[in-house]
């Protein structure tokens, strides 16, 4: 009789690996052979996998293969994970210490722990078993994906956001990005607790969204942009009303008049199409006191920048951006899109009445997550957007520890400058605690 303990080779654990995944395929291709997977998805998980344990000890017994019972409930569970979920992603999308998990192919795997990209022992059989999974992924959010319509954006039951593209237009097979949805609901004390963020540079945020100021984060893709969002969402007063609205639901709002809004692409049949400015144009009919896009970055922008000025303060969203200057060239470039013709002066003039603060935020080399800048715009001088920065980190060296980890260290800078918003401040009764923070280098 065969087995998976294999006696007295060079590398028994490989072999025995080696065996096992052969094994598990021909398993797999045979249950796919027998099985009505309509059925299969419509069984409670646990008693589909009771069926294929005993599927699977049924198979090594026609196979005159020996397994043992831990092996026997390792493959079983491994093939409903193929059949139902999602495949040899399945454990991983459960690994709390994972933030992104990326795809490229069947047999090359990434992930994102601690701010920081590794390469995994994870593969798919092959580019069918690959596709079969992306498919699965993209028939549960009701949206299709094969060569006529080879890419998706879309969200999964816990909330994750996920990308998927195929051949023809993926040319080393199929591409799934996932980016994974927090279970922890993060504050800005955490995030103080975790050094992304400086005491000082927290309570100003607080007496900012009190004070109902409108706020744009910015940053690259990874920096935490959602996060901080999420983290500043919590400062919002349970008697507001809040409109949410977004691309993939990913704002976890505490408050409880809350509603939350979310694009749609179009069908198959080129109809049905719901874009984040028809969301912001609606939501204006719903009498939000706040307004929260999750991202700006097309022609939604005029839209969100006319609530902004008409009532609706203490409004946010999160622009892509690599420094705060960045994001009112962005701002332009975004407005110019709503095929409105408008002189820069106009624009900029719209821009500085509605926005007050931008919060930048950066994934630095060590992995961390922190918030660089808070930057306050001033007004108009001339043709020019006048800012000036009232939070800076200050790089200082970096370490190297004994796990041979690097470490970046830094200071929070206060740069003195006294805010154009301590007016407002001291009409909400934040006037003391803003000159407090505000004091030299903190």
């Amino acid at each position: 009789m065969d087995s998976f303990t294999t006696p007295s080779h060079s590398n028994p654990s490989a072999k025995q690996t080696e065996s096992m995944t052969s094994f598990k395929v021909k398993a797999y291709e045979s249950l796919m052979e027998r099985i009505d997977l309509m059925a299969a998805n419509q069984m409670a998980p646990e008693h589909l996998r009771s069926e294929v344990e005993q599927f699977i000890s049924d198979y090594a017994e026609e196979k005159n293969i020996q397994i043992n019972s831990r092996e026997q409930k390792q493959i079983a569970s491994s093939l409903v994970d193929d059949m139902i979920g999602l495949g040899p992603l399945e454990d991983i999308i459960h690994d709390d210490s994972v933030t992104d998990i990326l795809v490229n192919g069947p047999f090359k795997v990434y992930v994102e722990r601690k701010g920081k990209l590794q390469e995994i022992n994870v593969k798919f059989h092959d580019e069918g078993h690959l596709e079969q999974v992306a498919r699965r992924i993209a028939s549960r959010v009701g949206r299709r994906i094969d060569e006529s319509s080879p890419m998706v954006d879309a969200r999964l039951a816990d909330g994750s956001r996920v990308n998927i593209i195929m051949p023809p237009l993926s040319l080393d097979g199929t591409s799934i990005s996932i980016r994974k949805f927090s279970r922890v609901d993060i504050t800005l004390d955490m995030m103080v607790k975790n050094e992304n963020i400086s005491q000082p540079m927290a309570t100003l945020l607080k007496i900012a969204s009190s004070s109902r100021l409108n706020m744009l984060i910015s940053g690259g893709t990874g920096s935490g942009k959602t996060t901080l969002l999420n983290a500043m969402s919590h400062l919002i007063g349970a008697d507001e009303r809040v409109v949410t609205i977004e691309d993939s639901a990913e704002l976890r709002m505490q408050q409880p008049h809350v509603v939350r809004l979310e694009s749609r692409p179009q069908n198959i049949e080129g109809e049905g199409e719901v874009t984040i400015r028809d969301l912001v144009r609606n939501a204006l009919r719903m009498r939000p006191d706040r307004i929260i896009v999750g991202e700006v970055r097309g022609d939604e922008t005029i839209d969100m920048l006319q609530a902004m000025n008409t009532g609706h303060d203490g409004s946010m969203s999160t622009i892509h951006a690599n420094r705060p200057r960045e994001v009112l060239m962005r701002l332009e470039n975004m407005m110019l899109m709503s095929g409105l013709e408008m002189p820069s002066r106009v624009m900029r003039s719209l821009i500085t009445g509605a926005l007050s603060l931008i919060v930048h935020t950066e994934r630095m080399r060590d992995g961390k997550r922190r918030v660089t800048e808070i930057t306050e715009i001033t007004g108009l001088e001339g043709e020019i957007i006048a800012t000036h920065s009232l939070f800076k980190f200050e790089y200082q060296d970096e370490i190297i520890s004994e796990d041979g980890e690097t470490h970046i260290r830094g200071t929070f800078q206060s740069t003195g400058v006294t805010p154009h918003f301590a007016e407002r401040a001291r009409y909400y009764g934040f006037d003391k605690e803003l000159k407090e923070i505000m004091r030299g280098d903190l």
